[in-house]
This record gives structure tokens, sequence and C-alpha cells, in this order.
């Protein structure tokens, strides 16, 4: 339903009367002020702007929400539109070319109370307002990395949302990627880990050292899809790309490697999974995606019953099922040897120190070697670089998948 808002205004009186009641209005001025006509007078009443009909698509106490708003007249051209919330925020629009209508670019977000102001090329003005119903239901989102971190080359962009996303394309619409060197990258969906929908932003290769990334996710308004609900607010991270550091463990020879811009600072003996079972390691691409400190690991949490239940020392998170690279100093016979462990990588503890003292979270951390159970699902950790960049574009909601982020 719209509505035609028309603006009182005072009718003009015609005819001698109103000549007559001009002239006396200007002979009381003459003789103050010494200037002026009557010819003058109905000539200024005569420029007066015209009364302006505003009509908006939006109307009343509940008025949809999730669309854009229009703002159209009749007749004339619109100068000047203005789309205000009860807070101050402002909706951004356009005016078509015709001059008769003005689109928001973003849509109206659910509960919300709006002001509409509008001026036509001739001065005239009108207003209007409406609020919009209330979400039965509202999705939210969790981000990574976090505001103002510095992180590794392998690092996604990673977004898991509280409910359901059947909307994909109108979300990924709204999210926008700035970096300081227009990065070339894609949105990708994947189930987590956890069984809710994720989208993540990787690029084409590994980030260059020192670039400088922004997400604005800016969703206020956007309705997720059947199941999901509205978002009702913005969301916004920024993070910087660290050192270019790459760590690689080899299942053969039993070695990790730490590289920094080409170059080895560490290879150090380990003991990685057991062969031939669930205590195997996961091989592939992986990334660091947390350093944990001292934890507790208790094998029943993966499924592995109750083959330990211990602190470790030095703990770097591979994969959200509980990989590990870590200190294990009750495995020190096997360091070099053997790959002995309940599918973590090991080491003692001062190389795990060592270690762990210069990774970076969002480190690449490569597995090669035979006697692994193969690759994580990508939502058990980072495992989007498991896949070539053709496949990972293709997971994109929107037709061609791939995108340059904007130059900051």
């Amino acid at each position: 339903m719209t509505r035609t808002y028309r603006p009182l205004t005072l009718r003009r009186r015609t005819g001698r009367a109103a000549l007559a009641g001009t002239a006396v209005l200007v002979a009381a001025l003459t003789a103050c002020s010494g200037g002026g006509s009557p010819e003058a007078a109905v000539d200024a009443e005569a420029k007066a702007p015209a009364k302006m009909s505003l009509t908006v698509n939006l109307t009343g106490e509940a008025a949809k929400a999730g669309e854009p708003v229009l703002v159209s007249i009749a007749d004339g051209r619109l100068s000047t539109v203005k789309v205000t919330d009860a807070k101050g925020g402002e909706l951004s629009g356009k005016i078509s070319a015709d001059g008769r209508s003005w689109t928001s670019e973003r849509n109206a977000s659910p509960g919300t109370a709006y002001s509409v102001e509008a001026k036509n090329g001739e001065g005239a003005a009108a207003s209007a307002s409406f609020t919009t119903a209330a979400a039965d239901r509202v999705n939210k989102l969790t981000l990574a990395p976090g505001k103002g971190t510095t992180v590794g080359i392998a690092q996604p962009l990673s977004i898991v949302f509280d409910n359901p996303v059947t909307d994909k394309a109108a979300v990924e619409r709204r999210l926008k990627v700035t970096t300081s060197n227009a990065t070339e990258g894609s949105w990708g969906w994947i189930e987590d880990y956890s069984g809710k929908d994720r989208v993540d932003w990787r690029p084409k290769e590994y980030w260059k050292s020192g670039t400088k990334v922004e997400l604005q996710a800016n969703l206020n308004g956007v309705d997720s899809g059947k199941g999901g609900g509205f978002f009702v607010r913005d969301y916004r991270t920024e993070f910087t790309i660290g050192k270019d550091q790459r760590i690689k463990v080899d299942l053969d020879t039993k070695q990790l490697t730490l590289q920094r811009d080409g170059r080895t600072l560490q290879q150090i003996p380990i003991s990685a999974g057991t062969p031939g079972g669930q205590k195997a390691s996961w091989q592939g691409k992986l990334v660091v995606m947390a350093k944990e400190g001292t934890i507790r690991m208790d094998s029943q949490t993966v499924g592995l019953g109750d083959a330990y239940d211990k602190m470790v020392d030095y703990s770097m998170r591979l994969t959200w099922s509980g990989m590990y690279a870590h200190a294990a100093p009750w495995n020190n016979n096997n360091f070099g040897r053997a790959n002995a462990s309940s599918g973590c990588v090991g080491m003692s503890d001062a190389n795990a120190a060592k270690v762990y003292g210069q990774v970076q979270v969002g480190d690449p951390f490569e597995v090669v070697g035979d006697g692994g159970k193969g690759k994580p699902k990508l939502g058990n950790g980072y495992g989007e670089w498991n896949e070539s960049w053709t496949q990972w574009q293709a997971r994109s909601a929107l037709s061609g998948g791939s995108t340059t982020a904007q130059r900051s």
C-alpha cells in the first residue's frame, strides 16, 4: 500500500478582492520603507513554491522491512531526498534520471522508525514517516580474524552465521572486501564444523606480506532467507598480513620445517599421528587457527576413548576436530624416528617453545608424505587451500565468483 502525502497550502484569493488586499498591504509598506509596488507584490506571490505531492512505498506503523525505500513525485523533479532513522542513521540513495523518483541503496531495517524529507527543483518541500515491523527472527554472525590483528599469509576472512542462510546471494552482495593492493579473491560457501552456514573469502594465492585488509558486512536490513531471519546491524573487521612464514611437516622424514621469506629458520624432529586409523594425522594444506598455549587434552572429546587426558604446552590448533602441533615430551624416543602420536604433531619442549614463539595465527601448515588419513573437510579448520582456485570460485553464490578487492 502506498500513501500520498499532500502538505497544507494557503489558497490564494483571486480577482479584485485579492488585488485590493495586496494594494493595501503594499501601501502600508511603502509608507514605512519608501519603495515597492502592487505589481511587485503580485509577482512575488505568483513565484511562491507550488505544492508537492510525495509518495512513499512504505507506510504506516508496520511497514514491510527488507525492501528499498522508494520516494516519488507526480510532477517536477526531485532535488534532494533524505531518509533518516530515530538514531540519526541515514539511508543513502539515488534520484532517477527523470528526477521523478529516489531509491535507497540499502533496505529498510526491521523495527525502525524512518523520516522522509524531500524537496523539488522549485524549492517546494514535503515530508513523510513510517515504521517497519519488527523481525520475527534475527540472524547474527561471528567474524574472523579479529579486528586489529596481524595474521599469516594463509588466513581467510571467515564468517559463521547463527541461523541458516538460504538466500546466500543476497548476503554475499553486501560483503565488501577492501585491500591495500587490490588482491584477487573469492567468497565460498561451506558448512562449518559446527554444522552452521559459513562463508570464507580467500585470495587466489597466499596473501602478500604487509597487505592491509578490511571487511564491511553491510547486512542491516538484509533477509537471510527462510528460517534465517533478518540482520539488524552491520559488521566490520580489519587486519594486517604479517610475515611470510610457512610450516611444512613431512610424515616420511618425521621433520618439521619453518621458513620465513623462503629461508629456513627451524628444522626439527617430530612424531606425528600413528598410521592406519583414526590416530593418523590429517594431511594437506592446513592453517594455524589459534595459539592456545597450555591446554587440557582429553581423547574422549575427539572420539578416541581414554587414550590420554593431560595438560599440554605450546599448543597450536590446526583443526576443529582436535589436531594440534604441541610439546610432547612423553614421546621423546620417537622424534625423528616414528609417527606414534594420537594424531597431533608432537615435538620436544624446547623445540615446541621455539616454534610457538615464531608462528603466527594464519600461517600455512602443510602436511605431506604417507601414513596420513587424507584431507579434512573444508569446514574443519581453514581447508579452502586444499581446493583449486576454480573449485573455490564455484562455491560463490554469485555468478563468476572471483572478485578483485577494492584498493583502500
